[in-house]
C-alpha cells in the first residue's frame, strides 16, 4: 500500500499529518521525518512512484518485439522530432496552469469579496461552454484553413488566457477563460491532426504513428512532472499566477518552432470551403465505430475534467495542513507516466488497443468509485486518485491511436471537436449543480460517466473484432 494506516487523518488539533507506529531504531525516525508534513509526504510518494517506474522499465527492457527494433523508413524520425518538440512545449504550457487553476481564481478579491468555489466553477465552465459552442466550428476551420495555423492560434489564445489571471477584474478573467476555451479545442485537435495528415501524406505505415503517440504521451508525463515542480517554484516566487506567467515562454517557443519547421496541411476535400459540420455529422452517424469512439472520449474526458476541479477540495478535506498542490500534481503525473509506460509495454507485445482501452476504463471506474465512497480516508483517496491518473496515462495514447484508425482524415478535427459537445454538456451539468452535489456527488457523477465509457469501449472492442477480424493490435505494435 502507498500509505500506512497511521497516515489516516488525525484530529484537527494535531499539526502533523501522521507518523508510523512507535518503534525503536532509525527506520522509525526516518519514516516519521519523511511523512510528518504534507509536503514531505507527497515528496516521498513522488520518489516512490519514480522508483516504481524505473523498476518497471528495467523489467520491461527485454519485452520489445522484433518490429520495435525495425529501423523506420526515411523521414519518420524527422517528422516525429518536429511534432514531439512542439507538442511537448505546448503541453508544458498547459500543464503549468493545471495545479494552480483552482488557487489562482480562489485567491481573487472581486467586489470586496473573495471568490467562492461556486465562482471558480463558473469560471471553469466559461471555458468549457466556449469549447462546446465553438469547438466544431473551430475544428472545421482547422481542417479547411490549416492545422499549423490552428496550432499557432492556440499559442496566441492561451497566452491571452495566461496573462489575464494577473487581473482582479471579472471581465478580464472571463475574457481569459473565453480565449482558453477556444485554445483548448485547438490544442486537442490541431497538432494531432497535423501529425496524422503529414503521416498520411507521406504514406508511412500506421505502426509508426502508434509509436509516435506512445512517445508523445510517455514524454508528456515527464513534461507534466517537470511542470508540477516548476509551477510550485513559480508559485512561491510570484504567487498562484506565477505558473501562468511562466507558461507564456513555453507557448512562444513552441509557436516559433512550429512556424519555422512545420509545413501547412489541410484536410482533403472536394470543395474550396473544406469539410462542413453537417458532412462530419453524417460521417459520424453512419459508422458505429466512430460513434462509440466519441462516446468513450466524451464520457472519459468529462469524468476527467470533473476530477480536475474536485481533487483540490477533496484533498483539502482529508489532509491536515496546507496541501502542496504542485507536488501532488507531480505525483499524479508520475502515475500518468506509469500508465503510458504500461500502454507502450503492452503495445510492443501486439496487444489490441481496443482491448487495452476497455480494461483501462473498467479500472478507472472502479478507482473513482473508491474515491467516492472512501472520501474520509486519506489512504483510500490517494490510492484511488493515483490509480485513476495511471488510467489517464494509458487513455491518451490509446484514444490517439484509436482515432487514427477509425476517424477519416477528411473530417478529423471537426469530428474530434464534435465529440467535445457531449463532453461539455456533462461537465457543465455537473458544475451547475455543484452546490447540491458537493465534492462526493461530483465524484459519483464521474464514476457513472467512467462506467458508461467502459461499456462503450467494450462494445467498440466487439464491433472492431467482428468487422476487422481482431487486427487491432497491428496498429499499435511497436509503439514506443
Amino acid at each position: 500500500t502507498l500509505l500506512a494506516p497511521s497516515l489516516r487523518p488525525l484530529p484537527r488539533r494535531s499539526t502533523a499529518l501522521g507518523a508510523a507506529p512507535a518503534a525503536p531504531g532509525a527506520l522509525s525516525v526516518a519514516f516519521k521525518s519523511l511523512t510528518k508534513t504534507p509536503d514531505a509526504l507527497f515528496q516521498t510518494i513522488f520518489v516512490g512512484l519514480g522508483l516504481t517506474w524505473v523498476l518497471f522499465k528495467l523489467a520491461d527492457r527485454d519485452g520489445s518485439s522484433e518490429s520495435a527494433s525495425e529501423p523506420p523508413p526515411p523521414g519518420v524520425r524527422s517528422l516525429q522530432a518536429r511534432f514531439l518538440i512542439v507538442f511537448w512545449l505546448m503541453r508544458m504550457s498547459d500543464w503549468l496552469q493545471g495545479p494552480y487553476f483552482y488557487e489562482v481564481y480562489a485567491s481573487k478579491i472581486i467586489g470586496g469579496n473573495p471568490v467562492s468555489l461556486d465562482m471558480v466553477s463558473k469560471l471553469f465552465l466559461i471555458g468549457f461552454g466556449t469549447t462546446g459552442l465553438l469547438g466544431p466550428s473551430v475544428g472545421r476551420l482547422v481542417d479547411s484553413k490549416g492545422r499549423k495555423a490552428g496550432t499557432l492560434m492556440f499559442a496566441a489564445l492561451y497566452t491571452i488566457g495566461a496573462l489575464s489571471v494577473r487581473s482582479n477584474l471579472l471581465w478580464l478573467l472571463v475574457l481569459g477563460r473565453l480565449a482558453g476555451g477556444i485554445g483548448t479545442s485547438l490544442l486537442f485537435s490541431a497538432p494531432e491532426s497535423w501529425l496524422v495528415g503529414e503521416h498520411s501524406r507521406k504514406g508511412f505505415d500506421g505502426k509508426w504513428l502508434g509509436q509516435t503517440f506512445g512517445w508523445a504521451y510517455a514524454g508528456d508525463s515527464f513534461v507534466a512532472i517537470a511542470a508540477g515542480q516548476l509551477a510550485a517554484l513559480a508559485a512561491v516566487s510570484r504567487g498562484p499566477a506565477g505558473p501562468f506567467e511562466v507558461s507564456v515562454g513555453f507557448l512562444a517557443a513552441g509557436a516559433l518552432i512550429a512556424l519555422l519547421k512545420w509545413k501547412e496541411n489541410v484536410a482533403p476535400s472536394d470543395t474550396k470551403e473544406g469539410p462542413t459540420i453537417s458532412e462530419a455529422v453524417k460521417v459520424m452517424v453512419s459508422d458505429r465505430k466512430i460513434m462509440l469512439v466519441g462516446a468513450v472520449q466524451a464520457l472519459f474526458e468529462g469524468a476527467m475534467y470533473i476530477f480536475v476541479l474536485q481533487w483540490p477540495p477533496s484533498l483539502i478535506a482529508v489532509v491536515n495542513g496546507s496541501v502542496p498542490f504542485g507536488k501532488v500534481f507531480s505525483c499524479f503525473m508520475a502515475s500518468c507516466l506509469l500508465g503510458s509506460t504500461l500502454f507502450s509495454a503492452l503495445a510492443k507485445r501486439g496487444a489490441q488497443v481496443e482491448a487495452m482501452t476497455a480494461l483501462m476504463l473498467v479500472s478507472a471506474a472502479a478507482s473513482m468509485g473508491v474515491a467516492t465512497v472512501g472520501g474520509s480516508s486519506l489512504a483510500a483517496v490517494l490510492a484511488a486518485f493515483f490509480v485513476f491518473e495511471a488510467c489517464v496515462g494509458m487513455y491518451f495514447p490509446s484514444i490517439g491511436t484509436i482515432r487514427s484508425k477509425h476517424l477519416p482524415d477528411s473530417h478529423r478535427s471537426v469530428i474530434v471537436n464534435l465529440f467535445g459537445v457531449p463532453l461539455n454538456l456533462i461537465v457543465v451539468s455537473v458544475f451547475l449543480s455543484i452546490k447540491k452535489l458537493g465534492v462526493s456527488g461530483a465524484l459519483a457523477c464521474s464514476t457513472v460517466a467512467l462506467s458508461l465509457a467502459a461499456v462503450s469501449s467494450i462494445l467498440l472492442y466487439f464491433t472492431v473484432n467482428r468487422e476487422d477480424g481482431g487486427d487491432g493490435g497491428k496498429a499499435v505494435e511497436a509503439a514506443a
